[in-house]
């Protein structure tokens, strides 16, 4: 009687292991399908390639990134923020767009260059950064007409 109990045992435990395994399987590809879109931006070259990217701008070809206030506090709906040189929003003094909305945290979100692309991040903020609609996980590349939401208050990319 002991016998078909320890081979149920060790099937158990079998199981129980695989399951485990499986699950931190799953959690390890759900996580490496984040950064894989910010991969996918920055497609590796081969080398020696000639470098075409002529539908996309290029910031060292004197295009000027910039935020313009769709709705904002304090700002009228068309004062635009140059970012050329990466800027952080958010409530506190010390920010460079200085956001007044009581759902933006003292630093909520930043704009950085990254190669020859601007990109959007969410600075661990209590109430999470929106690009077009959807909340940012992780850093992503902003295009042309790009809507930002932080609260109440909206940008929009321009170039």
């Amino acid at each position: 009687m002991d016998e078909p109990l320890a081979v149920a045992l060790k099937f158990g435990f079998l199981a129980v292991l695989y399951l485990f395994l499986f699950w931190i399987a799953r959690s390890s590809m759900r996580d490496l399908a984040k950064f894989e879109g910010a991969a996918a931006a920055e497609p590796a070259e081969a080398p020696g390639a000639s470098r075409r990217r002529s539908a996309l701008p290029d910031l060292a070809a004197g295009v000027s990134p910039q935020l313009e206030v769709v709705a904002a506090m304090g700002y009228e709906p068309g004062t635009t923020f140059d970012v050329r040189d990466g800027a952080t929003l958010g409530r506190s003094d010390g920010a460079d767009i200085r956001i007044d909305d009581p759902f933006a945290s003292s630093a909520h979100a930043r704009v950085f260059q990254r190669g020859d692309f601007m990109y959007v991040e969410d600075m661990a903020s209590t109430n999470g950064t929106y690009l077009n609609g959807r909340q940012l996980k992780t850093a992503e590349r902003l295009k042309m007409a790009d809507l930002i939401r932080i609260g109440d208050t909206e940008y929009r990319y321009r170039e």
